[in-house]
Order: C-alpha cells, then sequence, then structure tokens
C-alpha cells in the first residue's frame, strides 16, 4: 500500500520526465537521422579529405564518453560567452536542453553515419548496375534503390541506436535537464524514497517496450516485400 501511494504521489512529476526524456531523443535522433544518411554516403565513397575528417569525427564521438561531451559543450561554451553572444548563439546554448539535444544528435549521428554506411556497402552492386542499365539517374538510384535497401539493412541497428540514446539521455539529468532521471533524483532529494528510482526504471523499460514493437511493426512493413509467398 505505500509503494501505490508513492507511485500515486510520484507519476505525476515522472511522467513529466519521460516526456522531456522522449522529446529528448526523438529530437536527437531525428537530427542525427537527417544529417546521417549524406555522411554516409561520403563515408562509403566521398573524397578522401572528406573521408578522413569523418573518421576523425567519427573516431572522437565513438570513443569518448557521452557524459564528457555534454561537458565539453555545456560548460565549454560558457568560455566563449562573449564570441556566442556577438553572432547570438548565446541564448540557444545557455539553456541546458538545447545543449542535450545538440550533444545528443551530434554523438547518434556518428553511431547512425557508420551504420548506414555499412548497410550501403551491403547493397548488391548489381541491382545498383541494373538500375542504371534501365536508365535511372544518380539521385533515382540512390533514392529507389540504394538507399531503401540500406535502410532495410541497417533498420535493427538503428532501432537499437536509439534505444541506447534513449538510455544515455538519463546523463542530460547531470545538467539540471528535468528530463525522467532528473525528476528521480529532484524526488528522492526530498523523500529520500528509494523506491522512486525502481518507479523510473518501469517507465523506462515500458518506453523500451514501446518502442521496439513500433520499430518491429516499421521493420516488418519495409520487408514485406520480401515474406515468404503464402505467408501473410
Amino acid at each position: 500500500m505505500a509503494f501505490l501511494d508513492s507511485l500515486t504521489a510520484n507519476l505525476p512529476k515522472l511522467l513529466d520526465g519521460a516526456v522531456t526524456t522522449l522529446e529528448l531523443t526523438g529530437l536527437g535522433a531525428l537530427i542525427a537521422a537527417v544529417v546521417a544518411p549524406g555522411l554516409a554516403l561520403m563515408r562509403a565513397g566521398g573524397p578522401k579529405a572528406a573521408q578522413l575528417a569523418l573518421r576523425v569525427y567519427i573516431s572522437f564521438t565513438r570513443g569518448t564518453p557521452l557524459l564528457a561531451q555534454l561537458f565539453l559543450v555545456f560548460y565549454g561554451s560558457g568560455q566563449f560567452r562573449a564570441e556566442l553572444t556577438s553572432l547570438g548563439l548565446w541564448g540557444f546554448f545557455r539553456d541546458p536542453f538545447n545543449c542535450a539535444v545538440l550533444v545528443f544528435a551530434i554523438n547518434s549521428c556518428a553511431y547512425q553515419t557508420e551504420i548506414l554506411r555499412g548497410g550501403i556497402q551491403a547493397v548488391a552492386p548489381g541491382e545498383i548496375e541494373a538500375a542504371r542499365a534501365i536508365g535511372m539517374s544518380r539521385a533515382q538510384v540512390l533514392r529507389r534503390v540504394t538507399f531503401p535497401h540500406a535502410y532495410r539493412i541497417a533498420w535493427p541497428a538503428l532501432g537499437n541506436e536509439i534505444i541506447l540514446l534513449m538510455k544515455a539521455s538519463a546523463l542530460a539529468s547531470i545538467v539540471t535537464v528535468f528530463d525522467l532521471m532528473g525528476r528521480t533524483r529532484q524526488i528522492f532529494s526530498r523523500s529520500f524514497e528509494f523506491s522512486v528510482y525502481f518507479q523510473a526504471a518501469v517507465l523506462y523499460l515500458l518506453i523500451t517496450i514501446c518502442f521496439v514493437f513500433l520499430w518491429r511493426l516499421a521493420e516488418r512493413r519495409l520487408s514485406r516485400h520480401m515474406a515468404a509467398p503464402g505467408r501473410s
């Protein structure tokens, strides 16, 4: 009964934090999803200088902790306040939510780029050659052949990346973003109810289960033409 009373009292704040977590994850993943395809193409077959620059960016992003990246942007931007103010950007960087979204987008973009690069390179060369043989332009080949196949191949890995980003978003609470973990820490600091962490963990689990269900529905839709004959 005490646990249910605690859950009833904490649930509104936890749900508010969960909405912020979804916003952080969704915005970060969406921005990365817009940028990653172009970077993946460059990574797969662009100019050598561009590939080298991308390798440095990806290696740094994947080889350093997300928390360190968050601190670099949030606290590091304060060292350039005058320059950012003159550019009209200080209002953006002074907001911890904006900094968290920027860091998550940069981090997720590195992973999505590498995942998509693998998908692009796994597309059968014969399919691309066949598309060119019937007169498709390079843009048409990319839109109708390369990217559809690459996303179908990379789809499960992209889903895993978004789940990892969602769980990593708990780090945003360290820079005073009141996401799900931020609200949990706030509640615990006032009530010392350790059970609130269990409640937060259950919410994270429910979010993940819902996401996996929707992602697999999308995956089945992407691969519906590959279903065996006679099966729905």
